[in-house]
């Protein structure tokens, strides 16, 4: 991996664009994610933007591109395999986790493929659960979208904020990191819902006050 790291940090501009959008866009279309994270692609894109050697906006929408089509691919598939993907022989160790996307899936529908980019193995397997479970596209794009510009400007910046540190950044990235990252966009959504629910309980308080 130290290798392959060094590596990306020493190709040309083009290169390096081209490899980290390849890298994020197979972990959630190809299941890729099981070897190298996107997130460490995503991380990796932003040292070389604090080095000068690409654009740190250019990576940055590359990144983003990357999750979002990748994971539009990665629904197109579950969509049409169905059931297949969650049987295939890449995914069988991985059972009970599995089994955990599925039920997180259940419960919070949309925001589940939110709330999954910021989990290494929920990043690569939600969207084709979302395609398996006959999530409207429109619905599965929105939530998809947001996510991945969160996640995808969020540690392109990290890699470039942490310059030559990105090897320890990296490590902290799949761990730590990412739940704070996702217990503040979690605890953001229940507010949001609480506010919302607080609104159309005034609406129908005043539209009762109207009646009488």
């Amino acid at each position: 991996m130290t290798g392959f790291i060094d590596g990306l940090l020493n190709v040309s501009p083009l290169v390096a664009y081209i490899a980290v959008f390849c890298l994020v866009f197979a972990e959630d279309a190809l299941f890729v994610g099981f070897v190298i994270p996107g997130e460490t692609a995503a991380v990796l894109g932003g040292v070389v933007a604090s080095r000068g050697e690409v654009q740190l906006g250019v990576m940055m929408a590359v990144v983003v591109a990357a999750a979002i089509i990748g994971d539009s691919v990665g629904y197109e598939v579950g969509k049409h395999l169905g059931a297949r993907i969650t049987k295939s022989r890449a995914l069988s160790r991985h059972s009970e986790r599995l089994g955990n996307a599925q039920d997180f899936l259940r419960r919070k529908g949309g925001s589940a493929v939110f709330l999954g980019r910021f989990t290494a193995f929920f990043r690569a397997v939600m969207p084709a659960l979302a395609g398996t479970s006959r999530m409207p596209y429109g619905r599965f794009l929105v939530w998809n979208a947001t996510g991945g510009l969160v996640w995808g400007t969020g540690f392109v910046l990290l890699g470039f904020l942490a310059g030559n540190s990105y090897e320890a950044v990296s490590q902290a990235v799949g761990r730590d990191l990412a739940v704070v990252i996702a217990a503040v966009v979690l605890a953001g959504l229940v507010v949001w819902h609480l506010r919302r629910r607080r609104r159309k309980q005034r609406r129908r308080a005043a539209a009762g006050h109207q009646d009488d």
